[in-house]
């Protein structure tokens, strides 16, 4: 089905359904789309300095309107739904540097001896979250979703499963 515009409210007394095949799709590294990727289940598949960028955030509230008198072009609300399908071993999920990561990340670590969760809350500065498969989560089924909530915000939930050898969790925040 093609893209929809409307133009007035829509109602939907039992939701829209997002599901099938379209609704998954496997990165590795890149910049990433509202367009081609918010709503969707993305898979990330490489374990190795892998990059994925968000795009800008744009709050068209206070910018330019379409010919229908709405805010045209704004991404507030969209989200991304990462799934750890390979483990990462340095795979980072990057802002523009503008905006910054708000939000908690529990890390779960299932080393015998310094295993258990801990919880990261982001700092004010944060727009990279590392994930190395160790200290910072990032082993096959890590989840984290993120959503573009008003210019330079991006609210992060996520729980990241690790492992480390001689350490309990660190943060997955870090900046750039």
């Amino acid at each position: 089905m093609a893209q929809t515009t409307f133009t007035g409210p829509v109602k939907s007394i039992n939701g829209f359904i997002g599901a099938g095949v379209g609704m998954t799709e496997a990165l590795t590294s890149g910049a990433i789309t509202v367009a081609s990727q918010a709503g969707k289940v993305l898979k990330i598949g490489s374990d190795t300095d892998g990059v994925i960028t968000l795009p800008t955030i744009n709050d068209s509230a206070a910018g330019a309107t379409d010919d229908t008198g709405l805010n045209s072009g704004s991404t507030v609300g969209a989200t991304f739904n990462f799934f750890v399908e390979t483990a990462a071993t340095a795979m980072k999920i990057k802002t523009d540097g503008t905006d910054k990561f708000v939000g908690a990340i529990s890390v779960l670590s299932t080393n015998a001896t310094t295993g258990g969760v801990s919880g990261f809350v982001s700092g004010a500065t944060n727009d990279v979250i590392n994930l190395n498969g160790g200290t910072t989560g990032g082993k096959v089924g890590s989840t984290i979703k993120i959503t573009a909530m008003d210019d330079n915000k991006y609210l992060v939930e996520g729980f990241l499963i690790g492992t480390s050898t001689s350490a309990a969790s660190a943060t997955p925040f870090a900046d750039s």
